[in-house]
């Protein structure tokens, strides 16, 4: 095995870690993929021989090159597209829930929770990402951020005040969040509208990510309220048909995939049974990217 072959298998033992960290930074799985790329690349150009702690130099990288690119798409995204921007989901079938597993992966993260995180500032992000999600001491955040320690520890607890009063409270039981969506799906598919007002919290809301380029009714927006939600998904409740039950994020979501071809994915947050909040990535250029599984319909 020569120099090349070993620095790259030690950078693989990495790669789970750093995607992550990217994923959790960035909420777009295409550009966390980018990010660790480039970690790759920058190691590449230094002596590996004088990293004392690659794992550490690695994240710190990745952090760097996940700041520049938020810190750029914070200049180039317009207001209308925060207020509807759902990040990149993570699907598999719910056949394969593991919940010792899902503490751990990459996409035990929640929809909400990494649309909290789009209302950082980059630098916050940074902070409240590496050292509360990741235990990365404020001493080796500080020089990437260009702050001292005690500015670093500030922005982390900025951040963490911002993300526990915006987080919603959810039912981590995966059984109920099924019997919610159950519920759901079952109203839509019988054209059943107080059924479907019945599933959904008073208060609920809806958040529909269909991209730039998509107009009319499947148009992105915000809808609140329980009859003002229902009324959307009665819009479309043919498509009902195609809806099956997957894990999203670690959570009970919904893919719909009318003959095959992906049309929207939703994740929920599940209170005392009633759906609080709804999240649908209905862009179809990001959906064609997405890893998706192949369902039984």
């Amino acid at each position: 095995m020569n120099d090349t072959e070993l620095l790259a298998r030690r950078f693989e033992e990495h790669r789970d870690r750093l995607r992550a960290v990217a994923y959790r930074m960035l909420g777009s799985l295409a550009e966390a993929e980018d990010a660790v790329q480039e970690a790759w690349l920058k190691l590449g150009r230094t002596d590996a021989d004088e990293i004392r702690n690659l794992g550490g130099w690695l994240t710190t990288v990745v952090g760097r090159v996940c700041l520049d690119m938020l810190r750029s798409r914070t200049a180039r995204r317009e207001q209308s597209m925060d207020e509807t921007f759902v990040p990149d989901p993570v699907v598999r079938p719910l056949s394969e829930v593991d919940p010792e597993k899902e503490a751990v992966e990459a996409d035990s993260v929640g929809i909400a929770l990494l649309i909290v995180l789009e209302t950082l500032e980059p630098a916050e992000r940074l902070a409240f990402v590496l050292h509360d999600m990741f235990a990365v001491p404020f001493d080796d955040i500080a020089p990437i951020v260009e702050r001292g320690s005690a500015a670093t520890r500030q922005l982390a607890s900025r951040a963490r005040r911002r993300v526990q009063g915006a987080t919603p409270s959810a039912d981590p039981d995966l059984g109920r969040q099924r019997r919610a969506l159950e519920a759901f799906l079952a109203a839509s598919r019988g054209g059943d509208f107080e059924a479907l007002v019945a599933v959904l919290h008073p208060d609920v809301v809806l958040r529909v990510d269909s991209g730039a380029l998509v107009r009319g009714a499947a148009a992105s927006k915000v809808l609140r309220g329980a009859r003002s939600v229902a009324e959307g998904a009665f819009t479309f409740r043919q498509f009902s048909v195609w809806s099956r039950l997957v894990l999203v994020n670690g959570t009970v979501g919904v893919v719909t995939m009318p003959e095959g071809r992906p049309l929207s994915v939703s994740a929920v947050t599940v209170v005392d049974g009633r759906i609080t909040e709804m999240y649908i990535l209905a862009d179809p250029e990001r959906l064609e990217r997405l890893d998706l599984p192949a369902l039984e319909m």
